[in-house]
């Protein structure tokens, strides 16, 4: 089986410690050269020593240059811990990447930014994209005294176009009347799972154009094809079948074909496969409706068939 690979080393540049669990890293590029552009809502896999991928949004408010923040996961797998306690000016790191499932292009409508903890990390870039465009933009921040980065950056940025909600200080984010308030606007989230539905909800109700990134996966329903199910894997010359207690993702492996993976529950958009043929059961966090429609990618650590074959580009 295949291991993975990173696209590039990055040596760590420089360091900032965001009170006791949230740790900011400037990262240039190893060999001295350019690193790849990147948009807003773009990430970043890191291939850690133990062989764990973790994502990272980037943060930086130039095209050319990567700041990812790691917030220290009590309950994780120990990427984030071994992150915090390795990743000092100048240590080296291998990375993927970057890729982007969480675009955002200001396109004159109003816009309204809503970020919760560490979920500031793709917000803040969609911030200064929106300034740059002259769009009529406000974000709102929640978060917890002392933990909540890139404040001074964003009052220098916004002005009074930023609103800070405080939990020590009651400031409670009403995402209802955030939206409701808000008629026409173009709306990106990222936080907790009960910020994120909640902001989705208010904009379906009230009509808005709304994305969001998921920490959590969202809960998945009964699957539209039931039984088992054959994927033809095009490049590997392998066609496999799917039980219904088995994802695409473990057959693969099982069968020597490795893929790229991390989060296993459809949020980080690592395992992307090109789908060449075949009806797809969309069951991850990412895609929006549209993309859905299109049927052309599909994340295989959850997502599954919604018909007998699938032919995907693996």
């Amino acid at each position: 089986m295949n291991e993975p690979t990173s696209d590039l080393s990055v040596r760590v540049d420089g360091r900032t410690d965001v009170g006791a669990d949230l740790v900011v890293l400037d990262l240039v590029r190893a060999d001295g050269g350019a690193l790849p552009l990147w948009a807003p809502g773009a990430h970043v896999d890191v291939l850690l020593p133990s062989g764990l991928v973790r994502q990272y949004s980037l943060c930086g408010t130039e095209p050319d240059h990567w700041r990812i923040a790691v917030l220290r996961e009590a309950a994780g797998r120990g990427g984030s811990a071994w992150l915090h306690t390795n990743a000092q000016a100048g240590s080296v790191l291998g990375i993927a990447g970057p890729r982007n499932h969480f675009a955002f292009e200001a396109t004159g409508a109003p816009v309204v930014l809503i970020a919760g903890g560490v979920g500031i990390t793709p917000i803040l870039p969609m911030a200064v994209a929106a300034v740059a465009a002259g769009a009529d933009v406000v974000l709102h921040y929640a978060g917890h005294e002392g933990r909540m980065a890139f404040v001074d950056e964003l009052v220098a940025l916004l002005g009074d176009r930023l609103v800070l909600h405080v939990a020590e200080r009651g400031q409670r984010l009403d995402v209802d009347a955030v939206l409701g308030a808000a008629a026409g606007a173009v709306v990106r989230c990222c936080g907790p799972a009960g910020l994120v539905d909640a902001a989705e909800r208010a904009a379906e109700a009230y009509g808005l154009d709304f994305h969001a990134e998921r920490f959590v996966a969202e809960p998945l329903s009964a699957p539209v094809w039931a039984g088992d199910f054959e994927v033809e894997m095009a490049s590997s010359g392998l066609t496999v079948t799917v039980p219904p207690d088995r994802s695409i993702l473990e057959v693969a492996e099982e069968n020597g074909v490795f893929v790229l993976s991390s989060c296993h529950e459809g949020t980080c958009g690592t395992c992307e496969t090109p789908v060449l043929e075949g009806d797809v059961d969309h069951r991850d966090s990412i895609l929006t409706p549209s993309e859905r429609e299109r049927g052309d990618l599909m994340y295989i650590c959850v997502s599954r068939a919604a018909c007998p074959r699938l032919v995907l580009e693996l």
